[in-house]
């Protein structure tokens, strides 16, 4: 495809933003509407407000559509992911209209669909891209008004009264102004604070936001301060309940820059000409772009001009991936500090996946194994999941990892003060997993390390769990000074009582300790400790991460698990960023790496791991992942990846089968 060519474009959804979208491509350079989906073909008005373009019937049908280049998508907004992924799949570019998705974790999960597909995916504040933004830039880089201290800027209207079942009150539809307005404000100030700093955009160091909610759990209006490291303050406001002042204001040490409405460019959804007022020493100097194109020509053509280039995102000032990813972080804090959750996002309402379907099969690139003690067979690698603090965004991740074949799940009673146990509970009954799941507890963390804790902690976890047993069980800590005896009673209890139905053991228990567990439940004819879960890496912890850690990397822990074929799930099993380009013998900046791995042994294997990873056409964290799998006992490691990004990076690791020789070769 090439610049003489023109970009055929399908519009999913017939509304107001489709109509505005259709008279930019109508006039832009780039672009030509071919095509109109919706489900009601019979609607009024459709061959009038679309004129030229095919009426589609279903929006299934118009990704099928070979005469179809990209599309652009104008659902409502909790439609924007689940058709940018279909999108992706269908081999479609897309421009979605803002937000691109309803939090950070599902734009991430959009741009993975998209990256994997090779296509184009771009978030359509269409302000951007009018020569206005560039005009804003060349003034503050220029230093017009001096150093710009604090930017002021608003969108709000007012609906007049509340209508629960409208799309901008609707908890359902994830209504609100933060979503629907206050992405407006908060990219523009992002977007002046990184001019101020050289940059395409800046992301704040610290958000504060409020909002005054409705009956719908939605914001009627909403402000917010941002933060940035640079000094610069931005104070940010929308409503659909109030009409703001709809002023941009940047202030400057010298003076400051006022533009009204500024997402139209001053005009409406056809023309915006652009003016920008200067203000200093109580004088007023306007300039004008004088734009007359149509103000969606420019995000047209701008999506045309990447799809040309084989480019994935746009280029600045339009929103890159990164800048979108920035933005929706700063209104996912923003409707945190709220108290915002929206109905549809919650485990009752999410029960297909974020493409809106039912979770397919356990079945993908993640082996299954044998675990000694388990009836069941597990993945063979474990998910780990602390980091996520709402089904919608924890889901994304475990339904990708069930549907790779991960089943296999880390959870522990102090994990997030308990949500990661709640969220996996919700997830499992939502989805229907449980029976096929495989399910670590663990209990007793220090400083809470006593025999009674155990059965006390498990009953509380079982019940976030939702469910009455967990298959692998493990103590978080140990405690020294408690016979361990007593400790093994207490779990081989739990054996009896069915909610341990597989292997217990310790997390971060010594050789020692281990073996004085399996000689007193010999002697006294209970369950024996089958498993562990201490740190298992190919390159060796020096110094413990956290007090109370245990390694089992050394050359003599790992004769005991071979001799004794204990199962060991590793914790940090790639080493926390040891061998990625986080590290290296002369970056010294992080305090943790150095602390804890930083020797020339584990230099030396880091270096074969590059080697053999250069060889093999992957990275060393790959080789690091199969290094722990290629172990001659039952080693199953603990993955934590936040993205869908990393977790399929992860799994490159199953490509990589190490020989008994290369595991040798790469410990040195």
């Amino acid at each position: 495809m090439s610049m003489s060519e023109k970009i055929r474009w399908g519009i999913i959804g017939p509304g107001s933003i489709a109509k505005a979208f259709q008279g930019g491509v109508a006039g832009s350079k780039h672009g030509v509407l071919a095509a109109i989906a919706t489900r009601d073909p019979n609607k009024p008005g459709l061959a009038t407000d679309f004129p030229g373009a095919r009426i589609v019937q279903g929006y299934d049908a118009l990704l099928a559509d070979p005469e179809i280049d990209a599309v652009y998508i104008a659902v409502p907004h909790t439609g924007h992911a689940e058709w940018a992924i279909k999108a992706a799949e269908a081999g479609k570019h897309v421009l979605v209209e803002k937000p691109l998705a309803l939090s950070a974790f599902e734009i991430d999960a959009v741009f993975h669909a998209h990256r994997k597909a090779g296509t184009f995916a771009g978030e359509a504040f269409m302000y951007r891209l009018h020569p206005q933004a560039a005009k804003l830039r060349e003034l503050i880089v220029s230093g017009v008004v001096g150093e710009v201290r604090m930017i002021q800027s608003s969108f709000g209207f007012s609906m007049g009264k509340f209508q629960p079942e409208h799309r901008l009150f609707a908890s359902k539809l994830a209504g609100g102004g933060i979503l629907d307005v206050g992405g407006y404000p908060v990219s523009m100030s992002r977007f002046i604070a990184g001019a101020a700093m050289g940059k395409p955009f800046a992301d704040p160091v610290k958000v504060s936001g409020t909002a005054k909610l409705n009956a719908e759990g939605t914001d009627d209006w909403a402000a917010a301060i941002l933060t940035f490291e640079n000094g610069i303050v931005a104070q940010v406001s929308c409503a659909v309940m109030a009409n703001l002042d709809n002023v941009l204001r940047i202030h400057g040490s010298e003076g400051r820059i006022e533009v009204p409405d500024f997402w139209f460019a001053g005009g409406d959804r056809t023309t915006g000409l652009g003016k920008i007022d200067i203000i200093k020493g109580g004088k007023t100097e306007t300039i004008s772009v004088n734009e007359t194109r149509h103000v969606y020509s420019f995000e047209a053509d701008a999506a045309a001009e990447a799809i040309f280039a084989k480019r994935q995102e746009l280029a600045a000032p339009g929103m890159s991936w990164a800048d979108s990813l920035g933005n929706a972080r700063v209104l996912d804090a923003w409707r945190k500090d709220a108290g915002i959750e929206y109905s549809v996002e919650k485990s009752a309402n999410r029960v297909n996946t974020l493409a809106n379907r039912k979770l397919g099969p356990n079945q993908g690139v993640i082996p299954k194994r044998s675990i000694p003690g388990l009836a069941k067979q597990a993945s063979a690698v474990a998910l780990g999941f602390e980091d996520f603090k709402t089904f919608a965004s924890g889901a994304i991740l475990l339904d990708a990892f069930w549907e790779r074949g991960g089943n296999l799940f880390d959870t522990a009673f102090v994990y997030g003060g308990g949500y990661t146990e709640k969220l996996f509970g919700e997830w499992h009954r939502n989805r229907g997993t449980r029976e096929g799941a495989v399910l670590i507890g663990k209990g007793a963390h220090s400083p809470l390390v006593y025999p009674d804790v155990i059965g006390k902690q498990l009953t509380q976890s079982l019940d976030r769990l939702q469910t009455d047993y967990v298959d692998v069980y493990f103590m978080h800590r140990d405690n020294p000074d408690i016979p361990v005896g007593e400790f093994v009673d207490a779990m081989d209890d739990e054996v009896k009582k069915g909610r341990i139905r597989g292997p217990f053991g310790g997390s971060n228990w010594t050789r020692e300790r281990f073996d004085e567990g399996i000689a007193y439940a010999e002697r006294t004819g209970k369950t024996k400790p089958m498993a562990l879960s201490n740190n298992f890496a190919l390159a060796e912890m020096l110094d413990p991460i956290w007090d109370g850690c245990v390694t089992s990397s050394t050359d003599a822990w790992k004769q005991w698990l071979k001799d004794r074929q204990v199962t060991n799930f590793s914790w940090s099993s790639q080493a926390r960023g040891f061998f990625t380009d986080r590290a290296g013998r002369d970056k010294r900046d992080n305090e943790e790496l150095v602390r804890v791995w930083y020797n020339e042994q584990n230099f030396g294997r880091r270096d074969r791991a590059i080697e053999l990873a250069n060889k093999l056409g992957h990275n060393p964290i790959h080789v690091a992942l199969a290094y722990v799998l290629a172990q001659p006992f039952p080693s199953v490691p603990l993955i934590g990846p936040r993205t869908l990004g990393e977790l399929d990076d992860s799994l490159l690791a199953f490509d990589i089968k190490l020989t008994p020789e290369q595991v040798v070769w790469l410990e040195g």
